[in-house]
């Protein structure tokens, strides 16, 4: 979620947050003039500004590196309370206001003599980029008071600013392969060293306004666009990264109702993909206040619609795949919607912050797709789990659901973290 190559050059090219899972974050920043800083351990504070929620982390590493990149050990996490901090639309100082307690939280651990040389970023992912394309001067008010609130404490402040996809999908990525040691592991000779005959794992990660896909292809990338090369550890990495906005969890459903409302002739939507009974009431204003969809002109905006869910897995599956253009042309391969992608090559991990079955307002409506774990040129379609369910229905993706990449059990509250 820098410019193509990671380098200790600063806020430019240094950059923060993979989100992968439960919020597994990437700390990629060293800039130059840190190096001259006595040998000792170092603190940097990263805030994962997601559409949901928010996250300080605390990152501790030394000061020499190894093969040109560091290693980055995470030593806490806060959760600001709250929404994401594109919620604060209407209330721009509400955001900034958000963030003291983590703040506070934060600086008990960072020793006082080093504060002042602690760099502090807010990284923002696709709630921000929806906010930025629906009004950009309310989301400048945003960062503004953001801002000006971490300015105020004694910590090196570089900046506040929205990720690009390919960012946000490509740091994943390295966060998941870090994890699982295929980019450097400590040997038995007590040293860090590139592991021999290992190979480096796809990354598929759900939020809630995007989901990212990101790996390393068999064959050159065609579209500099989704191209992305990094060089860690002393290794050359040529990546694929692109990022679907309004296909996370959160922005996907919306999309689904709009189109089952669109579908109905009246104010009830009978929902597939929610269990049978379940029944909320939605304004058609709160469900077209998002850029992912489009109200139609006859609605009107204080009408409200009564959802009721059928529990009907076909249905679903049917409903969701309409949600995709799954035609690419003659022209190159694509994933959906036209969107270039070469085939996709080795395994695949995972991560959403989001349960297997995810609910609207704390009952138990799936997601929007399938749960992709582990894909290969051969193999063709990925699932839908639905509640209803107890086996997948198959369906036009690109991946087949397997459980072999869940056996690493990922976390994120104490692992190492990368810094470049």
């Amino acid at each position: 979620m820098p410019t193509r190559l990671l380098r200790a050059v600063g806020w430019s090219s240094a950059a923060l947050l993979g989100v992968l899972g439960v919020a597994v974050f990437l700390l990629v920043l060293t800039p130059a003039k840190d190096a001259a800083l006595p040998m000792r351990n170092k603190y940097g504070l990263v805030f994962d500004a997601g559409s949901t929620h928010t996250s300080l982390y605390t990152y501790r590493w030394p000061a020499d590196k190894e093969n040109g990149t560091g290693i980055v050990s995470q030593v806490d996490v806060c959760t600001v309370e709250g929404p994401g901090i594109s919620s604060y639309a209407d209330d721009p100082a509400g955001a900034g206001a958000s963030l003291r307690p983590c703040l506070d939280q934060a600086l008990k651990i960072v020793p006082a003599e080093q504060q002042r040389e602690t760099p502090t970023y807010l990284g923002a992912t696709a709630g921000m980029r929806l906010l930025r394309e629906q009004n950009g001067t309310k989301a400048e008010q945003v960062f503004a008071e953001v801002a000006k609130v971490i300015g105020e404490y004694p910590v090196d402040f570089r900046g506040a600013r929205i990720l690009t996809g390919t960012e946000e999908g490509s740091f994943g990525w390295i966060t998941v392969n870090y994890l699982l040691e295929t980019l450097v592991k400590f040997s038995f000779a007590e040293k860090w060293e590139h592991p021999e005959d290992t190979e480096v794992l796809g990354a598929l990660d759900l939020g809630g306004a995007s989901t990212q896909i990101t790996f390393q292809p068999g064959v050159p990338v065609e579209d500099r666009n989704t191209s992305v090369f990094f060089r860690l550890y002393g290794t050359n990495y040529s990546l694929y990264s692109h990022s679907y906005l309004c296909y996370g969890k959160t922005q996907a459903l919306k999309m689904l109702l709009a189109a089952l409302h669109q579908d109905s002739v009246t104010a009830q939507i009978s929902h597939p993909c929610y269990p049978m009974g379940y029944q909320e009431n939605v304004t058609v204003a709160e469900l077209y206040d998002s850029p992912c969809v489009r109200a139609p002109s006859t609605a009107s905006p204080a009408q409200v619609l009564t959802v009721t869910g059928t529990g009907d897995p076909a249905r679903c599956s049917t409903a969701v795949q309409k949600l995709f253009n799954f035609s690419c042309g003659a022209q190159r391969p694509c994933g959906f919607n036209g969107v270039y992608q070469p085939p996709v090559r080795g395994q695949f991990f995972e991560g959403s912050p989001w349960p297997r079955s995810m609910p609207p307002s704390g009952s138990s409506a799936p997601g929007p797709g399938a749960r992709c774990r582990s894909c290969s040129p051969q193999q063709a379609g990925p699932t839908f789990v639905t509640p209803a369910q107890s086996t997948p229905t198959s369906s036009p993706f690109s991946c087949k659901a397997t459980n072999s990449t869940r056996k690493h059990g990922l976390t994120s509250t104490s692992s190492d973290r990368l810094l470049t």
